[in-house]
């Protein structure tokens, strides 16, 4: 069992389990009952999504210390109370069933997922 973490519109792979979106605001254009259809996902999860006021920052973000401090800042919103218990819960889950986190962003290098990757890792959880 594991937790694979994705580009949200890509082609599902064999296996993936229900996927969680981690983002902030639905896929626009799209109508909701395309959600899970349309390889975006099966369950909003925006309590892993970087803040409003975050993202302003990642889509300014040019350089590398820019990208640090963003990255730095989601990882201390991930430490509210609901942020912190579902990356527990996840991590807890991935040794049962498979499942799958993903964000829009098309480099992973660039995106909140790496960093949600890391936060899994780190409570034990099993990623691919």
């Amino acid at each position: 069992m594991t937790i694979r973490i994705v580009r949200l519109g890509s082609a599902r792979t064999r296996d993936e389990g229900s996927r969680l979106g981690t983002v902030r605001r639905p896929p626009r254009g799209i109508p909701k009952s395309e959600f899970s259809s349309g390889n975006w996902y099966d369950v909003w999860y925006p309590v892993l999504a970087p803040s409003a006021e975050l993202m302003k920052s990642a889509f300014a973000a040019k350089t590398d210390k820019q990208w640090a401090a963003f990255f730095r800042k989601f990882r201390s919103e991930m430490k509210a109370p609901a942020a912190s218990q579902s990356l527990d819960v996840l991590a807890t889950l991935s040794k049962e069933a498979n499942f799958s986190l993903g964000c829009y962003c098309a480099d992973e290098s660039h995106c909140h997922r790496s960093q949600l990757r890391a936060l899994l890792l780190e409570r034990g959880a099993r990623v691919e």
